[in-house]
C-alpha cells in the first residue's frame, strides 16, 4: 500500500480520482503558511508528499520517495540538501504560466499607456488626454530573458496582440517534455520567437527592446544579473518587467537607472525585502508599479484545479513507473 499525504488544498474531484487509485492511502493535513514538523504519532511519514514546503523534521520521514511541492521556487530549500537525498522531487512549474503571463500582459499595457497617471488624475478630478495616455503595445519588442513556461505562454499572448517577441537563452530553445503544461498555452515546440539570442549576444539583445521581461530562475549564476551594464545596454524608452525573483536585478542599479531617467519604468513583482518596507525609494518612482508576489499566487480560483492535476499525473507515473513531471535534477539543486 502507498501511504500518500496531502498538505495542500485540492479540489474534492482531485482527492477522489487520488483515493480512487489502486493500492493507495490517501491522508490529509491542515496546510501550512510557514515551516512545519509532521506530527510524531504520523512517521516515519507516507511514502509520497504533496505540500507547499516539505517539513522541517524530513530527516524523520524515513518512508518517503516522492516530494511534489506547491510551488516553482525551491532555492529556499537548501538546508535539506536535496542533491544528496535519494528522494525524488518535483516543483510545479507550468502551474503558474498563465496567471504570469497575463500579468506581464497587464504591466506592459498599463506602463506603455502611463495607467498610473491617469489614476492619479481620476483621483484629482483631472482631465487629461495625453499623448502618453494613447499609446499601444502593438509593433512593440518585448524582449524575454529565458524561455521556460512563463516565457513560452507570455510570447504566445504577446505574438496575439501583434508585438514581436525576442527571447535569449543559455542553450537555445528545445522542446519541453515531462513538464507540465496547461492545454492550449505556451509555445511547447519553440516556435513563436522571431528572434533568438544566446547570452554572448547580450548587448544585441538589449539594445533592441521596449520591453525587457525576466522568465528565468533565481540560481547562482542569475543573482545579480541585472546591472548597471545592462541597463546602459537598454534604450531609455524601454521598460523592465520582474515576475522572477528581486535579487536578479542589482537594487542599487535599478534605482540609479530610475532616476537618471536611464530606463522609462519598471513594473515589479519580486522584491528585495519582503514585505517591501513602507519607505522604500521604489515606492516614491511615479513609473513604476509594484505589486506584492501576486502575479503568480497560489490565490487565484484555477490553482487547486492544476496542482490537483499535476499531483495525480504524477503519483500515476510514479506507480506506473514512467518519467516524472517536473522532477528538478540533483544538477539543477546544485545550481541554486
Amino acid at each position: 500500500m502507498h501511504r500518500i499525504l496531502v498538505e495542500v488544498a485540492l479540489e474534492a474531484e482531485a482527492m477522489d480520482r487520488l483515493r480512487a487509485l489502486p493500492e493507495v492511502q490517501v491522508e490529509t493535513i491542515r496546510a501550512h503558511e510557514s515551516w512545519w514538523d509532521l506530527p510524531q504519532e504520523r512517521l516515519p511519514g507516507p511514502e509520497i508528499l504533496l505540500c507547499k514546503r516539505p517539513p522541517s523534521n524530513l530527516d524523520e520521514l524515513t518512508n518517503v520517495k516522492l516530494i511534489q511541492i506547491s510551488t516553482v521556487g525551491y532555492e529556499h530549500l537548501h538546508r535539506f540538501e536535496f542533491a544528496k537525498r535519494s528522494i525524488r522531487f518535483c516543483n510545479a512549474r507550468g502551474i503558474y504560466d498563465t496567471a504570469i503571463g497575463e500579468w506581464n500582459v497587464a504591466m506592459m499595457i498599463a506602463l506603455t499607456r502611463d495607467l498610473r497617471g491617469m489614476l492619479r488624475h481620476q483621483e484629482s478630478g483631472e482631465w487629461d488626454r495625453a499623448i502618453r495616455f494613447q499609446q499601444e503595445i502593438r509593433g512593440k519588442t518585448v524582449g524575454l530573458w529565458g524561455y521556460g513556461g512563463i516565457g513560452r505562454e507570455t510570447a504566445r499572448l504577446a505574438k496575439a496582440l501583434g508585438m514581436c517577441v525576442h527571447v535569449m537563452t543559455r542553450k537555445g530553445i528545445p522542446a519541453r517534455e515531462n513538464t507540465f503544461t496547461e492545454p492550449g498555452t505556451g509555445d511547447p515546440n519553440g516556435v513563436l520567437p522571431d528572434r533568438v539570442f544566446t547570452t554572448l549576444q547580450k548587448q544585441e539583445f538589449l539594445a533592441e527592446l521596449d520591453f525587457l521581461i525576466l522568465a528565468l530562475p533565481h540560481t547562482r549564476a542569475s543573482d545579480g544579473l541585472i546591472g548597471e551594464e545592462e541597463f546602459k545596454m537598454m534604450k531609455r524608452s524601454a521598460f523592465l518587467l520582474n515576475p522572477a525573483r528581486g535579487p536578479i536585478v542589482q537594487e542599487a542599479a535599478l534605482l540609479n537607472a530610475l532616476r537618471t531617467q536611464r530606463i522609462a519604468g519598471a513594473a515589479l513583482d519580486t522584491h528585495f525585502a519582503y514585505p517591501l518596507p513602507a519607505d522604500h525609494p521604489l515606492r516614491r518612482f511615479p513609473n513604476v508599479i509594484l505589486t506584492p508576489h501576486i502575479s503568480g499566487a497560489d490565490g487565484s480560483t484555477l490553482f487547486p484545479r492544476r496542482v490537483g492535476e499535476l499531483f495525480l499525473e504524477n503519483v500515476t507515473r510514479y506507480l506506473d513507473g514512467r518519467p516524472l513531471l517536473n522532477e528538478v535534477t540533483q544538477a539543477e539543486f546544485l545550481e541554486v
